[in-house]
């Protein structure tokens, strides 16, 4: 159960409505009447959220990444900070996107993947120093500008600050998966 109380509409200041009543008009209600995952705490945040959500929809659709590396990188996100909605919501966009199932099997489990495409490599490294290590070395960050330019790289770093940031708010407020769903973690 959520930790967040469901919202009332009518409590909800002009910000926070315009905002709700646009993740309406992209996303639609859960049958809970809730908006689901990290929305309704974006909400709450008003104009905070509202440019929340305009990050998000950059991320996802707005760069010169292709996006299967985006989508690896918010798996590599999700699996650090074992955010089960985030990594339930985004395993089906990450192998439609083309991520190998063998990919995001072993990042799932915490393995090291075993990559066929030097482009998946680069950006699983990239993104999971910045988890692991909090800094990317020399040689991590050349590999990945000469796969992903130096705009690429900025974006790579943007998606994983991005849903770090998610993962907190997913995991803080306890965000439950939707009803039958078995939690990937």
């Amino acid at each position: 159960m959520s930790r967040l109380n469901p919202l009332d509409y009518d409590s909800l200041d002009e910000n926070q409505k315009r905002h709700f009543d646009n993740v309406v008009g992209l996303r639609g209600l859960g049958d809970d009447g809730r908006l689901g995952g990290p929305f309704d705490a974006m909400v709450l945040a008003g104009g905070l959220g509202r440019n929340l959500g305009r990050v998000g929809m950059a991320i996802r659709g707005d760069t010169v990444l292709d996006r299967r590396f985006v989508e690896l990188a918010i798996l590599v996100a999700g699996q650090f900070w074992k955010a089960e909605f985030e990594w339930w919501a985004h395993e089906p966009m990450a192998l439609e996107a083309g991520v190998p199932a063998e990919v995001v099997a072993a990042i799932k489990s915490g393995d090291e993947p075993a990559f066929v495409d030097p482009r998946d490599d680069a950006a699983y490294r990239l993104c999971r120093a910045l988890h692991l290590d909090h800094q990317v070395d020399d040689g991590t960050y050349a590999t990945a500008v000469e796969h992903f330019d130096e705009v690429g790289v900025v974006e790579l770093i943007a998606t994983s600050g991005y849903y770090t940031l998610i993962s907190m708010l997913l995991n803080t407020h306890q965000i439950p998966l939707p009803e039958g769903e078995t939690p990937p973690f």
